[in-house]
């Protein structure tokens, strides 16, 4: 191989790209158009989830109790309920996510130092919502069982409330057993700072892999693909010099999206970005591989198209990016590993929130490698069939 003629390919396709402005724009731009959609438009967290709230016990117990809600931070009361019709219809017309109520037996469970019982109605259209108001507010009347139970001038006996939730049963919550939880590398629970590094990941494979088949299929369209292997150059260096531009442009996005994530949506970056960079070209290797393969089996840059859209829809949804693997049927779970971005998703992920290194990492970076080079050599076996 002669480093001298894949250099003049090399140069030759950048300056193709500096060209075709449009293609560059977009390919620099989407990052930015990732980010924003995943940044602020996709969010699975609930701020301020409104609430009615309705109290049929009336005493300075069930005040306190909803002074706490108040008080949380996360929940908004929007309406008071005096009747079961009004509670029907406020979760009918989706004006609260949930309806909180206080039975006419609070206080004086209370002060018996008995169960005292508040009901949490849910609109359990949407499932994730739901099950987020509903720790939130298993939180507050927690927090209040502890206060009550450890306020001997209220009460000397150990006080246990019990939230009822509709269509799950009962949940004591014992005011002896205070529980103390730490979150780990997330500690706000954002929803995007679990999205938005996830976003490298796909953004890598999709516009890599689409713009090498559109490459090297534009040059079967015009014909100068013929011209170029009746010229001395070997077909290896023909391919070097075709992808190598093409993953520039991908380390190019993924710091575009490190540097974002970091200025707009201020995700801490624990780990070393060096290693960062040389996953990414881990990851590179079945990228570029799969976009050779997609040129080989196309005839035009529609096809093309399409095949992109075949692999990266399947290999989004298997990633791990918005589903959680455990999730998923058994058989499927076996089919992800099959699937290079659930690595790389799983290395991304690890740098920026944990800060892990090598030591942690090193199985998805070899599983990655051994991927990459298989995929790559298939895919340049296939090519040189190809042109032959």
């Amino acid at each position: 191989m002669t480093y001298r003629r894949t250099r003049a390919i090399f140069i030759k396709e950048l300056h193709h790209i500096t060209r075709d402005s449009r293609s560059l724009a977009l390919a620099l731009a989407m990052p930015f158009m990732m980010l924003l959609l995943y940044g602020y438009a996709l969010s699975l967290d609930v701020d301020h989830a409104r609430i009615a709230w309705r109290d049929m016990s009336r005493t300075p117990a069930s005040r306190a109790l909803r002074a706490r809600f108040e008080g949380s931070g996360r929940f908004e009361i929007v309406a008071l309920a005096t009747s079961d019709h009004e509670v029907q219809s406020l979760l009918d017309h989706s004006d609260v996510h949930a309806v909180v109520s206080v039975l006419p037996t609070f206080a004086r469970e209370l002060a018996r130092g008995g169960s005292a019982q508040v009901q949490v109605l849910l609109d359990g259209t949407d499932s994730n919502t739901a099950s987020l108001v509903s720790a939130y507010a298993a939180g507050v009347i927690a927090g209040f069982s502890e206060d009550v139970s450890l306020n001997p001038s209220k009460n000397h006996q150990m006080i246990q409330v019990t939230l009822r939730n509709s269509g799950t049963g009962r949940n004591p919550i014992q005011g002896g057993i205070v529980p103390n939880t730490r979150v780990w590398f997330n500690p706000e629970l954002r929803s995007r700072n679990f999205f938005i590094p996830g976003v490298a990941a796909n953004l890598l494979l999709m516009l890599t892999m689409m713009l090498t088949a559109q490459a090297i299929i534009r040059e079967k369209e015009i014909g100068t693909l013929e011209q170029l292997m009746v010229t001395p150059m070997r077909p290896v260096e023909l391919i070097l010099g075709k992808t190598l531009p093409f993953a520039l442009i991908g380390l190019i996005d993924m710091m575009i999206v490190t540097g974002a994530a970091l200025l707009l949506f201020n995700i801490s970056f624990r780990g070393s970005f060096l290693l960062l960079l040389f996953c990414s070209l881990l990851y590179l290797m079945p990228s570029l591989g799969a976009g050779l393969y997609l040129s080989t089996i196309s005839n035009t840059q529609q096809q093309a198209n399409l095949g992109s859209f075949f692999i990266t829809t399947p290999a989004f949804m298997l990633s791990g990016f918005a589903f959680p693997i455990s999730n998923m049927p058994v058989a499927v779970q076996y089919l992800t590993y099959l699937n290079p971005i659930r690595y790389f998703m799983e290395i991304v992920r690890g740098i920026f929130l944990k800060g892990a290194g090598i030591s942690v990492l090193w199985p998805q970076m070899l599983i990655l490698a051994v991927y990459g080079a298989a995929i790559l050599a298939l895919s340049v076996f296939r090519f040189h069939k190809t042109l032959d």
